[in-house]
């Protein structure tokens, strides 16, 4: 049984090159810089409804048309540029390198990022919050103490 070669340039018909591979991984780091996002503000939602500051409904309002947006833009946009950042930084490391690095990098911006979106939006600081549940410092007693907020 033989496989089909594509005379133009050798290749086997079928096979996808590399360029594919990294466009799908590209695409991959998007889907996970979206649910990153998506992830972020249900914290940040849950936080603010735990407590109750600023959760009133025009702030639920700004919450969902402003906030949630720019939230997922934001984690997003740094997910692909760091991507694409460490790929070209990676270029002539060994192959499993090439790959493992930008992951890492992908994975820890994202979540430095997420812990300051919480910190900056999920607990509005000296905003009083009706529920009695939380300190004057609106950080919901389930946030794990050693992370920042």
């Amino acid at each position: 049984m033989s496989i089909p070669v594509d005379a133009r340039n050798g290749r086997a018909t079928g096979v996808r090159g590399p360029a594919f591979l990294r466009g799908l991984a590209g695409v991959g780091v998007g889907v996970g810089g979206l649910a990153a996002g998506y992830g972020t503000t249900v914290l940040v939602a849950s936080a603010r409804a735990y407590c109750d500051a600023a959760w009133e409904p025009q702030h639920r309002f700004a919450f969902s048309f402003v906030e949630w947006p720019a939230i997922e833009l934001l984690l997003l946009v740094a997910a692909v540029a760091v991507w694409a950042v460490a790929r070209r930084w990676t270029a002539g490391l060994p192959l499993a390198w090439r790959g493992i690095v930008p992951a890492a990098l992908v994975l820890l911006s994202l979540a430095v990022l997420a812990v300051g979106c919480f910190a900056l939006l999920g607990t509005p600081d000296g905003y009083h919050g009706d529920s009695g549940l939380c300190p004057d410092s609106n950080i919901p007693p389930w946030w794990p103490s050693w992370l920042p907020a």
